[in-house]
């Protein structure tokens, strides 16, 4: 198993917001094995010309590499945000075990 085919997608959205809604309907539709929804946290950031402040909620988002065009379509289409935060970073290693079960986890069947 190449690390490379597993992949962290990092995103935010608004606190108080369907985070958790979010996050069932990518794992029921096995485009995430897991999503972990981070307690509130502050972001500063520039928008528009314009520094702003809000509080918002991480998303940890653990997938394959090859579910990332379905799940960058699926995700654009449930956030409430005009340009949500995207990022997806490449795994160097890990747990063979937890990488079998991720894998398992996001496969169509």
């Amino acid at each position: 198993m190449g690390s490379s085919e597993y992949v962290i997608v990092l995103t935010t959205m608004p606190s108080g917001s369907e985070a958790v809604r979010l996050a069932k309907i990518l794992v029921e539709e096995r485009l995430a094995a897991c999503v972990n929804v981070q307690d509130e946290m502050q972001s500063v950031y520039r928008w528009k010309g314009k520094t702003e402040q809000d509080s918002e909620q991480q998303l940890v988002i653990k997938t394959m590499s090859e579910r990332v065009p379905v799940l960058r379509e699926r995700f654009r289409s449930l956030h409430p945000y005009e340009c949500p935060e995207f990022v997806v970073i490449q795994l160097s290693g890990g747990d063979e075990a937890y990488l079998s079960w991720l894998k398992d986890a996001v496969s169509e069947k």
